[in-house]
């Protein structure tokens, strides 16, 4: 696996933060959880159901120390979601990615949330509207 990266940018590598100064490409030899920059939530980011379970997963992922705390927050997060959770596009999804946080494999439900941010945006857009209707 080659990672490049530019001028800049920082990657998560098992724990370890790396900001590189120059373009740069990275050959990764083994079997390393890795995150690039682009794909990092900041807390203050996570003002959304589906955001606030991706951040959880990212944070096992970021963090090999703590992933099994982590894991099992996320895990917790997202059985909450499905519960209350009524768009099929969403709800079809859900089980999958609770699969996934199981079985460890972060950086694949990660990417099956961040696919689901469109459709929650636009359940909370609407929501938001019909509320300001109403006020």
């Amino acid at each position: 696996m080659i990672l490049s990266l530019r001028a800049g940018a920082k990657a998560y590598i098992n724990g370890a933060v790396v900001k590189v100064d120059r373009r740069v490409n990275i050959q990764l030899l083994n079997d390393v959880s890795f995150l690039l920059d682009q794909h990092v939530l900041q807390v203050d980011e996570a003002t959304t159901p589906l955001r606030q379970v991706y951040f959880a997963v990212q944070t096992a992922l970021i963090d090999p120390a703590g992933a099994q705390d982590a894991g099992r927050m996320a895990g917790a997060m997202l059985l909450r979601v499905t519960r209350a959770v009524q768009t099929p596009a969403i709800a079809a999804e859900l089980p999958a990615i609770a699969r996934q946080i199981e079985q460890e494999r972060y950086f694949d439900a990660m990417k099956r949330l961040r696919a689901l941010f469109p459709v929650e945006d636009a359940i909370l857009a609407v929501s938001q509207a019909q509320e300001e209707a109403v006020a």
